[in-house]
């Protein structure tokens, strides 16, 4: 008998990768094979991404795609976080949408199929209703996406935070943290499988534990993880919030073998007065002194960050005040958006009265700047050994990522040579570009130099 196949489209960030394995490993479980093409599948999923409007677009868009050439007999469903918040307006906007699921009933993408399945000749979207907890382990499903020698553990799912211009909490609620427990399951069979990377993510990792009641509970959680899986070599950090980089948590990432030196932390701006706009952390002293005190523990120390041009009342004056922050800082690598108006945020009294030509012109600057201090970061690793996460390999080169670089959204390092896929391997660096690195490998014999510090 043919199993039912099943083709699944993920969008946005590494924490929708997530939900879409948990989809999938319970549509595996239930008999479903995984479709290589769109014709192949009975059930169609797109798991959406509504975070800002060109995001919003293009989900839209995949779904639209998906329903024109949908043949008959076959099921669409949306997911994700854009039919979280804009259920009936996705509906309406995709005619061929047969059900719906939220951030918060992925679990349940059976149930919509075979409601689906039981209504067959009827035109009405299924929908459930919206459910009352995030982020839970219902049906023993891992919350892991696996990627080569990587795996993302989403830790926590949410967010508390009162960031003015984030849809967030309006799409997934409050934070809610797994289980410890389950967390350091996950590590040890990830680590029995292999996995030489986890990373860690969650809408602000430095806020687990708040809701379960544990001090400090992103450090807590380290070193749980480094108990029950102490044969990966690599645990990283993703999303971190300013303010809630503790002392503890810097004493363990320094002191730890596992935990990479590297840190994901979204300062958004570096004006007291917009990021008191933004309601957020408005305290740079905080942010110089921490990055500082950072660095004095972990010299080999990576600093990525992420920024918003042309929030609402943004002044020249206090654009230039982020230009001299980033060189100052000097990040290793930096993201920047323009501001996107998102109706029901906190933001939406100020409207959007910065022109785009002008948020564009300040994105080019700032990126601009950034290219200069990431190439110069990169120029100066020229002539040291790296180690490196190799990823692919083919005519003649190999593709990877040292402790420097996460997943999808760093750098590369390019090595000369075959390399083995999925393994950590020491590689001379001989060339520096804006954001990737190239090298050699060190001969196997070779003597390798004592690493650096932390």
């Amino acid at each position: 008998m043919t199993k039912p196949k099943y083709y699944l489209v993920t969008l946005g960030c590494a924490k929708n990768n997530v939900d879409s394995e948990s989809i999938g490993t319970l549509l595996n479980r239930a008999g479903y094979a995984v479709a290589e093409k769109q014709s192949q599948a009975d059930v169609l999923i797109v798991n959406t991404c509504g975070f800002i409007a060109p995001a919003r677009e293009e989900s839209i868009k995949v779904l639209h795609d998906l329903a024109s050439q949908k043949r008959k007999g076959q099921m669409l469903i949306a997911a994700g976080c854009l039919t979280q918040r804009y259920r009936e307006s996705v509906a309406q906007q995709v005619p061929g949408i047969d059900g719906i699921l939220g951030t918060r009933r992925w679990m349940d993408i059976l149930q919509v199929i075979q409601s689906i399945q039981s209504r067959p000749n009827t035109h009405a979207v299924y929908h459930l209703p919206e459910a009352p907890t995030v982020g839970t382990d219902e049906q023993g499903v891992p919350r892991v996406a696996i990627q080569g020698g990587s795996a993302y553990i989403k830790i926590a799912d949410g967010c508390r935070r009162p960031c003015a211009f984030c849809a967030i909490p309006l799409i997934k609620g409050p934070a809610v943290s797994r289980p410890i427990e389950a967390i350091t399951s996950e590590a040890r069979a990830l680590e029995q499988a292999g996995i030489k990377e986890l990373v860690l993510i969650a809408q602000d990792t430095t806020d687990y534990g708040h809701d379960l009641g544990i001090h400090d509970g992103l450090a807590v959680l380290l070193e749980k993880i480094a108990g029950a899986a102490p044969a990966i070599p690599w645990i990283r950090i993703l999303y971190a919030y300013p303010g809630y980089v503790t002392e503890r948590l810097i004493e363990w990432m320094a002191q730890s073998s596992q935990v990479v030196p590297y840190l994901d932390i979204p300062l958004q701006h570096a004006h007291p007065d917009v990021l008191r706009r933004m309601r957020r952390p408005a305290n740079i002293e905080w942010v110089y002194a921490t990055l500082a005190k950072m660095r004095a523990a972990m010299p080999r120390l990576a600093l990525r960050t992420t920024f918003i041009v042309g929030y609402p009342g943004e002044t020249e004056e206090e654009f230039q005040t982020l230009l001299d922050f980033v060189s100052e800082i000097k990040f290793d690598h930096a993201g920047a958006f323009k501001f996107s108006f998102e109706p029901g945020t906190a933001s939406e009294p100020l409207g959007d009265p910065v022109p785009e030509d002008v948020k564009q012109d300040r994105m080019n600057r700032l990126m601009a700047l950034q290219e200069q201090i990431s190439l110069q970061r990169n120029q100066s690793f020229m002539g040291k050994t790296l180690d490196v996460l190799v990823e692919g390999t083919g005519r003649g080169i190999s593709v990877g990522r040292s402790y420097r670089d996460a997943p999808e959204i760093d750098g590369l390092v390019i090595i000369d040579g075959k390399a083995p896929v999925g393994e950590i391997v020491p590689v001379t660096i001989h060339g520096a570009m804006a954001h990737d690195l190239t090298g050699s490998l060190v001969p196997a014999k070779a003597v390798r130099p004592p690493r650096q510090g932390r």
